[in-house]
């Protein structure tokens, strides 16, 4: 299915526009796949926020000409799925953990800016943890010392508390 020339310059907007946001691209060969596993695929892409197109290499060579993806040219060849994605890890965790399950489909190469990873690489960073669970992280460390101290804090009075008692019963029992 051939496309005629504005087709063309609007599959070429649509992923400049695409690449303005994005922190990484992915790129993975679906050499004999069926349509439901890339169908299963797109789903989990959607629910992730990576756009998952599979597109002709030299309009994405042209999108990506003057971008900081320019690297990745070298390693567009053959039936290509392009993951592209604002967060830095989505598009590769969806990527990776697809591949995982599906052995015909092969993960090629990625880019951040101005850097191409290879399949290794991509897969270094789908192990890294996602931004939202960094986050958590981090503010867990800053509010244990704060959460001891109020519990430090609480214990003062709870004693206090805990000792009225002891003597009140044992007054009681005498």
């Amino acid at each position: 299915m051939s496309l005629n020339l504005e087709e063309k310059k609007a599959v070429v907007a649509e992923v400049i526009a695409q690449l303005a946001s994005a922190q990484t691209i992915v790129v993975a060969e679906y050499r004999g796949m069926e349509v439901k596993d890339m169908t299963k695929l797109r789903a989990k892409a959607r629910e992730a926020g990576v756009f998952l197109r599979v597109l002709k290499n030299t309009l994405v060579r042209r999108a990506v000409a003057e971008t900081p993806f320019a690297g990745l040219s070298d390693h567009l060849v053959g039936p290509l799925a392009y993951g592209i994605s604002s967060d830095p890890v989505a598009a590769a965790k969806v990527l990776h953990e697809f591949a995982k399950g599906n052995e015909k489909f092969v993960i090629k190469a990625g880019a951040m800016a101005n850097f191409v990873m290879s399949s290794k690489d991509v897969a270094n960073l789908a192990t890294m943890p996602s931004r939202d669970e960094l986050l958590s992280r981090l503010m867990g460390t800053m509010q244990a010392p704060i959460a001891t101290f109020v519990r430090t804090l609480n214990e003062v009075p709870t004693k206090f508390v805990r000792g009225l008692a002891a003597v009140r019963d044992q007054k009681q029992a005498a």
